[in-house]
């Protein structure tokens, strides 16, 4: 399974924002200037986080975004579902052979496990330790 460019930059966002609370809105422009994304893309997916429930805007000379709730309430599965839909390895149907749908099920319930136990705060917190240099998201 592979998350594309939605699920990754919608995370990078996310931790951000999460990073940033308490500061006040934070502008996507600044975002996409410190990753070097393209600010227009960002734009596109704040639309879902922002009907999902998972981002505020605030409007205004020095508005932007900020978090719904709280970076130890929201998930990365949250997220990376409302950016990729369900969380899937492959598609299977009722008629694919039982161990192999049992095998497919497995593997998407301990992807599901994962992302749905690891908060924004858990991602902030291993990438402020030094874990990583680049934020990189792979299942």
């Amino acid at each position: 399974m592979k998350i594309s460019t939605k699920g990754r930059y919608g995370l990078t966002i996310m931790m951000e924002l999460a990073r940033r609370t308490g500061v006040g809105p934070v502008s996507l422009k600044s975002i996409a200037e410190k990753h070097q994304l393209s600010e227009h893309y960002l734009e596109q997916l704040m639309a879902p986080l922002r009907n999902s429930g998972l981002v505020k805007s605030i409007r205004g000379a020095y508005g932007g975004y900020t978090l719904a709730r709280s970076a130890e309430e929201i998930t990365t599965g949250e997220v990376i579902r409302v950016l990729e839909g369900p969380i899937s390895p492959v598609d299977f149907t009722e008629e694919d052979d039982p161990a192999k749908r049992a095998l497919w099920l497995r593997i998407r319930d301990s992807i599901a496990d994962v992302i749905d136990t690891t908060t924004l705060q858990d991602m902030i917190l291993f990438k402020d330790e030094g874990q990583h240099d680049n934020y990189m998201f792979y299942i």
